[in-house]
């Protein structure tokens, strides 16, 4: 069993910056992907950001030159440094891994989502 857990959510003005963090607990073997998704209300769940394996990194159009992912392996931690907030990335924020564990060889686990809201 892997839980997910992030942190870092709040209220923050227009331009202004947030970092959110998510920690891994269980028994991984391995993490393939650690990612970041979005959901905003009445709207589908929205990719945001992935690292890909240990080096490859991808944004979504919306968030690329503001938001920067970054990870931690040692720690199973993987962080988004948001910067230059706009009232449309308020939403609930999922980290999303990819990961091994002895149990099972590949499956996708999600945290329980921290609120961003971006508001004056």
């Amino acid at each position: 069993q892997v839980t997910l857990v992030e942190s870092g959510g709040g209220l923050v003005q227009p331009g202004g910056s947030l970092r959110l963090s998510c920690a891994a607990s269980g028994s991984i073997s391995s993490i393939h992907v650690m990612a970041w998704y979005r959901q905003a209300p009445g709207k589908q769940r929205e990719f945001v950001a992935n690292i890909i394996g240990t080096s490859s990194i991808n944004y979504a159009d919306s968030v690329q030159g503001r938001f920067t992912i970054s990870s931690d392996i040692a720690k199973n931690r993987v962080h988004l440094q948001m910067n230059n907030l706009k009232p449309e990335d308020t939403a609930v924020y999922y980290c999303n891994y990819v990961a091994s564990t002895p149990a099972r060889p590949l499956d996708n686990y999600w945290g329980q989502g921290t609120q961003v809201t971006v508001s004056s």
